[in-house]
């Protein structure tokens, strides 16, 4: 803390006080103004994540957040496209699609097209034995909903996994692709019009005017290239262990930590998370 203290004073930033949200794990450190010379002088100086803020709205009232390999450990499409032995093959089109090297609609449909015939209990299999809830992911949810705040789930993935995902870690609600059925087989298709980046992005404006908030008490959290929108327009945009474009455009990155790092960014103690 000394360390960083010195380089935001080096940066003209006026450091003022630190306060320990967390004692030895979660420090606020508060300077007087320039939060993008803060946010360049720290950044990347170590293995902790830092989170530049106004302290005011800190605390927010809606969260919309992205749901593979950020609420879930991995990727649904890639775990399911294993068990027709093509996961390496669907895993390229998806790690492109994610660093923004895809179109993220051609990309869902040609990956879609390659399970086509699979039986459809294989969604179950795969969710049951392939689909974790990432470390954090449930003390993030439930603590926010508990002080009234609204959390939205907003998948390019497929309702089939995002719902019980949803439900489990306790969101308000689930969007997310529909896979076609039929017979019980996989058609190799989604259901029109798909859930993208703009709709993600649609999802953040409509429910900040739906519960009349401000876009300063809004967090946007996800890990692709079909996330950027959404995390460039919310109040606090997290990029949580994401690809570099990602990264690079959000106001915050979590590259050590895991998914409570974001309740400490909200000024929330350990002995004040709620519990799964």
């Amino acid at each position: 803390m000394s360390a960083a203290r010195d380089r935001l004073d080096a940066a003209g930033c006026l450091p003022v006080a630190e306060v320990w949200v967390e004692e030895g794990e979660a420090c606020d450190l508060q300077f007087g103004r320039d939060l993008a010379a803060a946010r360049a002088a720290l950044e990347g100086q170590g293995a902790w994540d830092v989170v530049v803020q106004p302290a005011e709205h800190r605390r927010k009232k809606l969260i919309v957040a992205d749901m593979d390999s950020t609420m879930i450990t991995v990727e649904c499409i890639d775990e399911l496209a294993d068990y027709a032995g093509i996961k390496a093959e669907v895993a390229a089109v998806t790690e492109a699609a994610m660093r923004g090297e895809m179109d993220f609609g051609e990309a869902l449909d040609a990956r879609v097209a390659l399970l086509k015939g699979m039986d459809e209990a294989v969604i179950g299999r795969c969710l049951s034995e392939r689909v974790k809830i990432m470390p954090g992911a449930s003390a993030l949810i439930r603590t926010m909903h508990g002080w009234g705040a609204t959390a939205i789930l907003v998948s390019g993935g497929f309702t089939r996994f995002a719902e019980p995902v949803a439900r489990e870690i306790g969101f308000t609600r689930a969007i997310a692709n529909v896979l076609e059925v039929v017979d019980g087989k996989l058609t190799g298709t989604v259901a029109k019009p798909i859930v993208d980046s703009a709709t993600k992005l649609a999802t953040l404006s409509e429910a900040m005017l739906t519960l009349g908030i401000a876009r300063e008490e809004t967090l946007a959290v996800g890990d692709g290239a079909n996330d950027l929108a959404m995390i460039t327009q919310a109040g606090l945009g997290v990029a949580y262990h994401a690809k570099p474009v990602v990264a690079e455009a959000a106001g915050a990155q979590i590259d050590h930590g895991d998914l409570t790092a974001l309740l400490f960014a909200q000024g929330v103690a350990r002995k004040d998370w709620a519990v799964a």
